[in-house]
């Protein structure tokens, strides 16, 4: 009996590795002789790339860089067949990094991620694969551009800062001093949404709050995005403030764009990467979660991927998350269960505090079920 794992992270708690191997645990505990498969899922943001680097010939590469307050910090960034880097930019930027006291798009900056990019490049890597979600900035990738040569400077002539409150005071880029070796590379990113850069649906008043942005913030954020995107428009002759994916991760996705990146969503690109249809397509269980589950699951997000793969197969797919919203029908037409691991009237911090038992007793429950009800011999 073939068991497919294939949850996304619990944000804050566990990894998708770790959610796995807790839920590997309790179906070895229940079915002790069950093919049990872990293929650990993600959507763009943390996460990536560990699954990426999961079941493929690869390297880790330590290095530092400047994180999202503009302090060094010590990370790395993966490298698969010594020629493709694979760089996670939450691992650089990432709104985990940045305490809550401290999360705010004016202080954060994307520096670290351009100077992993030209590290790798300087290990003669030539392809890229960018992962860009979970980000703590709003700038529009200002500050990985320079990282990468670009020289800002306001209406004076004085270089700007590499932080978001710099974004508002700029009049002109050096766009020809961009590493000219980046002419040479090709770059895909991956991301969870397709946000563009400005207006009511871009990134400052979409994400920009989970950051730290009131909304008269919000709207003087999107104001600065659209001169910056202005700016760099005239300079290379293609507006893309509205372009699709532009305004994913702060504007990082514009960013990219303006240097030629292809832009995918995550999801299905890390499915098909590790071959996780070819995984499902004979299993008679599949398991999927992730730490909060609400609309947006539904909408470029690992698990509704996940069910949409195993829903083409006609195979049963239970959704364990650490808690669902309120709206449950809408699970129904896309899982066959959902469940929430929290079972009992508990805070946020206790049922944090004991994820993982309250995962195992959950998925157990849950494989015990589907084995006497679903579950083809």
């Amino acid at each position: 009996m073939k068991i497919v794992l294939a949850p996304d992270s619990y944000k804050g708690s566990l990894s998708a590795f770790e959610v796995a191997k807790v839920m590997k645990r309790a179906a070895l505990h229940v079915i002790p002789t069950a093919d049990v498969l872990i293929m650990p899922m993600a959507d763009g943001g943390e996460g990536t790339l560990d699954c990426l680097l999961y079941k493929e010939k690869s390297l880790k590469i330590p290095i530092t860089v400047t994180g999202p307050l503009g302090k060094r910090i010590e990370t790395y960034y993966g490298v698969l067949n010594k020629k493709t880097a694979v760089i996670e930019a939450a691992m650089m930027n990432g709104l985990t990094l940045v305490p809550a006291h401290l999360q705010h798009p004016d202080y954060t900056t994307t520096y670290g991620i351009g100077e992993a990019i030209l590290h790798a490049v300087d290990r003669g890597c030539k392809e890229f694969i960018i992962c860009i979600g979970g980000s703590a900035t709003n700038d529009g990738g200002f500050g990985m551009l320079q990282a990468l040569g670009a020289k800002a400077y306001d209406e004076r002539g004085h270089a700007l800062s590499i932080f978001g409150e710099d974004l508002f005071k700029m009049a002109h880029i050096e766009w020809d001093q961009l590493d000219e070796r980046l002419n040479h590379v090709s770059i895909q990113v991956v991301c969870d949404v397709d946000n563009p850069l400005v207006g009511e649906n871009g990134c400052s008043f979409v994400y920009g709050p989970q950051k730290g942005l009131s909304q008269i913030e919000a709207r003087k954020y999107d104001e600065g995005l659209r001169q910056y995107s202005q700016i760099i428009s005239s300079i290379i002759g293609e507006e893309l403030s509205e372009a699709k994916n532009a305004g994913s991760a702060g504007g990082l996705g514009f960013a990219f764009l303006t240097l030629g990146a292809t832009v995918l969503q995550g999801a299905p690109f890390v499915a098909k990467s590790i071959q996780l249809e070819k995984e499902i397509a004979n299993a008679a269980l599949v398991l999927t979660g992730e730490g909060k589950t609400d609309e947006q699951t539904l909408y470029c997000k690992a698990p509704g991927y996940v069910a949409s793969i195993a829903k083409k197969y006609d195979i049963p797919v239970c959704l364990i998350s650490g808690s669902l919203s309120r709206n449950r029908t809408v699970w129904r037409d896309h899982f066959t269960a959902a469940f929430s691991i929290v079972n009992e009237p508990m805070s946020l911090e206790e049922s944090m505090g004991e994820v993982e038992q309250l995962l195992f007793e959950q998925s157990a429950d849950v494989i015990h079920f589907m084995e006497k009800m679903y579950i083809k011999p």
